[in-house]
């Protein structure tokens, strides 16, 4: 056990399929992803309960075995060590109990979406920076949009719906997709690789047993 009953992280030589599977990473590249998008994997050295999550991100920024291998992206392109320790950190539960793409089957129910999975156009806007020129873009954007409410707030809170709108919205340089399988596709490959689910030994119903936090650090 880390001394100071702090604790202690270890960087693992961890692959993901979907880092290496070349038709994401060409999809990534499509969406203006790929070179902003790192995933590592960190052993760490006690036991950890979720209401220890102020505590345990603390400890993950400002451990030296982190600060000099954790990447971000850099100004100059590519990625670097953050190198810095972090002075404050914020960490937010973020929720992942859905365990089934039904979840998007409102999409097609409300409209937004063909029945061969095309999605439906609109009117070109330009909010916060992002092209709108579909119902699904619109939805996730616009709030006079007729299917903002699609979605309840805390359902948009959910990890897989983050996960949707990272792909859906993309990066600066983004070819958008007009039919919404490869969204689909690409966002359950990732759910399904970065979570872990157990089946409850009683009713044999599965539930998610990962923890996923959204983490804000600032360098004092």
């Amino acid at each position: 056990m880390a001394a100071g009953g702090k604790f202690g992280f270890q960087l693992l030589s961890r692959k993901f399929g979907f880092m290496e599977d070349r038709e994401i990473k060409d999809l990534f590249m499509k969406w203006g992803l790929q070179g902003y998008l790192s995933v590592q994997t960190y052993t760490f050295e006690k036991q950890f309960q979720a209401y220890q999550k102020d505590d345990f991100v603390l400890d993950f920024l400002r451990d030296p075995k982190v600060t000099s291998t954790l990447l971000m992206p850099s100004k100059r392109g590519g990625f670097s060590p953050v190198g810095s320790v972090a002075a404050s950190v914020t960490a937010k539960a973020v929720p992942c109990s859905i365990l089934s793409m039904d979840f998007f089957d409102r999409l097609h129910a409300d409209g937004l979406v063909h029945e061969d999975g095309r999605i439906c156009g609109c009117f070109d806007e330009f909010v916060e920076g992002f092209t709108v020129s579909d119902e699904i873009r619109k939805m996730l954007l616009m709030e006079d949009s007729d299917h903002y409410d699609l979605y309840s707030e805390e359902e948009k809170e959910q990890f897989l719906f983050l996960l949707f709108c990272h792909v859906v919205l993309g990066g600066g340089c983004c070819q958008y997709e007009d039919n919404v399988d490869p969204y689909l596709s690409t966002v359950k490959t990732i759910y399904k690789q970065l979570l872990s689910v157990q089946k409850d030994p009683t009713t044999k119903a599965l539930h998610v047993i990962s923890n996923v936090f959204r983490v804000t650090g600032l360098v004092g």
